[in-house]
């Protein structure tokens, strides 16, 4: 099931006001100030770049899950305790890809049938191979970002004449549900690969940089 709104709405309403709460931060802090530069030269944020390079980071931990992921253990669900009739790796990339086209495809053109959506919640039955999962996710991400491109500060709150769903009734809501909506499903993701002895590629550490030698003096 996609979204139970009886059940989910006070989870939605924290989400949401955790999301606000981080974009008027980001927004209201002082732009960086480069080294040699400066901060004139910063582009300043908007509500577009906010809310892409939110969405980007979420884009890279999920795609970076599932490339990790080797493709004979996309078939893998948990059996061990409380899992019964719990998705599969597989089926957990493709949901995210399938929420995706149901959260941005309308405001590209998208048609969405409401009534389907529960029977088709773990996306497209013919995506069988790893490489075409990862490449259903990578897509659904890019239209992500083409619809999250043409949100502004003028058309941010203004309502939709036709939401899917009724949470989903400006692009505000609907590019902070879009990307807080795939770290529910990488949290199950980081879940498998573990169970499968694979650390997260962003829970790996990182190699330590070197420190800069000194130029010797002439």
């Amino acid at each position: 099931m996609l979204y139970s709104q009886d059940k989910e709405r006070p989870k939605l309403m924290n989400n949401v006001a955790v999301f606000f709460v981080l974009l008027a931060a980001t927004i209201a802090a002082p732009p960086t100030r480069a080294q040699g530069g400066s901060a004139d030269q910063q582009q300043p944020p908007s509500v577009t770049s906010v809310l892409n390079k939110n969405y980007g980071i979420v884009e890279q931990e999920v795609l970076s899950a599932a490339e990790a992921m080797p493709e004979d253990k996309y078939s893998f669900a948990p059996t061990n305790g409380e899992f019964k009739g719990v998705r599969t790796f597989a089926e957990q990339v493709k949901h995210i890809g399938f929420a995706n086209h149901i959260f941005f495809g309308p405001l590209l053109g998208e048609t969405i049938d409401a009534k389907s959506i529960e029977e088709n919640a773990n996306g497209p039955a013919s995506l069988k191979t790893k490489a075409e999962i990862v490449q259903y996710l990578k897509d659904s991400f890019t239209l992500g970002h083409r619809a999250i491109s043409e949100t502004t500060s003028e058309n941010a709150v203004t309502p939709l004449s036709k939401p899917v769903f009724p949470f989903l009734s400006t692009r505000l809501a609907i590019a902070s549900i879009g990307t807080w909506h795939p770290m529910d499903h990488y949290g199950q993701m980081v879940e498998y690969l573990r169970m499968n002895g694979i650390v997260p590629p962003a829970s790996r550490p990182r190699p330590q940089q070197q420190p800069s030698q000194p130029k010797p003096q002439k």
